[in-house]
C-alpha cells in the first residue's frame, strides 16, 4: 500500500543491505505467511539485478490467514516489530502494518488479515500469480513496473510467470 514510486528513479538499485536484511525477516515469518507485491515478484523471479523498475521493495505485502494472525503478531512482537499507524487504520479492520529497524534500515510489514490463493516458489508461499494482478489498482500501487507488466503479457498468452527471465527483464 506505498506511494507510487518515482519514475525518474525506475533505474536505480535498491539498497542491497536493506533488502538482504528485509529478507532475512521475511524467511522468519515465511512459515505463517503469503507474500504480495514486489516481493512476491521478486521469488516468483530468477536471480536478477535488484533494480527499481523491476519490481517494488519500500515495503513488504504479506497476506495471513485469519486464523494464524495471533500467531503472526506474537511472532512479530517476538522479533522486535511494533504496529505502526497507517491512513488505512480508519477504513479497515483487516489490514495492519508493523515496523522495525535493524541498525540503519527499517523493515516495514503491509498485514492483510484474509486468505488468497497461493503457490510454493523456492520455499516462499507467494500469491497466485493472476490473483496478484487483481490487486493492482486497489492493495498495491505500482502496478507499471516491469514484472507487472511481463506478467499480465505472459499470463494473456497462456503462460505462467514463475521463473520466466520477462520479470526482470529491462524493457527495449
Amino acid at each position: 500500500m506505498g506511494d507510487p514510486r518515482n519514475p525518474r528513479r525506475a533505474d536505480e538499485p535498491w539498497n542491497l543491505d536493506r533488502l538482504r536484511i528485509a529478507e532475512a525477516e521475511l524467511r522468519a515469518l515465511a512459515p505463517l505467511v503469503t507474500f504480495s507485491g514486489g516481493w512476491a515478484w521478486h521469488f516468483m523471479a530468477p536471480p536478477h539485478e535488484e533494480l527499481k523498475i523491476f519490481h517494488d521493495h519500500k515495503d513488504v505485502d504479506l497476506f495471513v490467514e485469519p486464523g494464524r494472525f495471533p500467531e503472526l503478531v506474537q511472532l512479530l512482537t517476538d522479533r522486535g516489530f511494533h504496529r505502526i499507524w497507517s491512513r488505512f487504520d480508519a477504513t479497515s479492520t483487516h489490514f495492519y502494518r508493523y515496523a522495525k529497524y535493524v541498525g540503519d534500515a527499517k523493515v516495514i510489514l503491509d498485514v492483510f488479515v484474509r486468505h488468497v490463493p497461493s503457490v510454493e516458489v523456492g520455499g516462499m508461499r507467494v500469491v497466485a500469480p493472476a490473483t496478484l494482478l487483481t490487486f493492482y489498482g486497489d492493495i498495491h500501487s505500482t502496478d507499471d513496473c516491469v514484472s507487472v507488466l511481463a506478467a499480465r503479457r505472459l499470463l494473456d498468452r497462456g503462460i505462467d510467470p514463475i521463473g520466466r527471465s520477462e520479470l526482470v527483464t529491462r524493457p527495449r
